[in-house]
């Protein structure tokens, strides 16, 4: 009895999570303005993501503290 209660929950959640993804439409043309707003970017400012750069790079006393490679501690 387990084994076909497990099944037909599985089957039940399962149509339901899948159900729920139907309704969802593609970006229309006339709200792709809404998403090429600047405040819509990853990053945000690029003068503010630089400042936050240097400040994290003034704190770890190295330069390049945002890349890939040793610290300000000489060791790599």
């Amino acid at each position: 009895m387990r084994p076909r209660l497990r099944t037909l929950a599985g089957i039940v959640m399962s149509s339901m999570v899948l159900s729920a993804c139907a309704g969802l439409d593609p970006v229309q043309p006339w709200e792709k303005g809404n998403l090429a707003k600047p405040s819509m970017t990853f990053e945000g400012d690029p003068l503010e993501t630089k400042y936050v750069e240097h400040i994290y790079a003034s704190k770890e006393s190295s330069s390049g503290g945002m890349g890939v490679g040793g610290g300000g501690c000489g060791c790599n």
